[in-house]
């Protein structure tokens, strides 16, 4: 049976919401699975991504072929790399130590990337925002300047206006 690592689409029209399974390649695409792995969700910025990569090495060790986008999220979350240093310690290039030594040296850098994408789009945010309430400020003080020398003409006009009506009247 040729066991596929692929996505399982959930979530509703135009907010689709994965499930990273291993399943039959012969199964349809939201049809029965053979274990769930994680989850991913493409809404957010950056990308949620929630991966058991420890059962994701054992099935691909086990000959699962993953599909292009599970392949990128695989190697995204590391278990790519676990399963080539798993295959070192297995040829006795490595030990489990350094294997796993290296293994969370790459996933602390990673993640300081990753922190750091979200910082950006953070402060990128924060940026527009204040130009965005500096370009309404600047609006807003044009439009009370326009304004102000209609609203004193108007009151020279209506002063004019109420002495020609007191001249009438004597």
């Amino acid at each position: 049976m040729p066991v596929k690592i692929r996505l399982q689409r959930h979530g509703k029209k135009g907010k689709p919401y994965y499930w990273i399974v291993a399943a039959d390649a012969r199964a349809k695409r939201d049809g029965k699975y053979l274990e769930k792995l994680g989850a991913y969700n493409p809404n957010t910025n950056p990308a949620t991504v929630e991966l058991d990569v420890d059962g994701a090495v054992k099935w691909l060790q086990n000959g699962a072929q993953p599909t292009d986008t599970a392949k990128a999220i695989l190697s995204y979350k590391g278990a790519l790399l676990k399963k080539h240093l798993a295959g070192g310690v297995a040829k006795g290039a490595l030990t489990e130590e350094q294997a796993e030594e290296k293994f969370n040296a790459w996933l602390q850098e990673k993640e300081a990337k990753v922190q750091a994408k979200a910082d950006g789009l953070s402060e990128a945010e924060a940026k527009a925002k204040a130009e965005a309430l500096a370009a309404e400020k600047a609006v807003n003080e044009a439009r009370i300047a326009a304004a102000a020398p209609v609203v004193e003409e108007a009151t020279e006009e209506s002063t004019e206006v109420e002495a020609e009506a007191s001249n009438e009247e004597e």
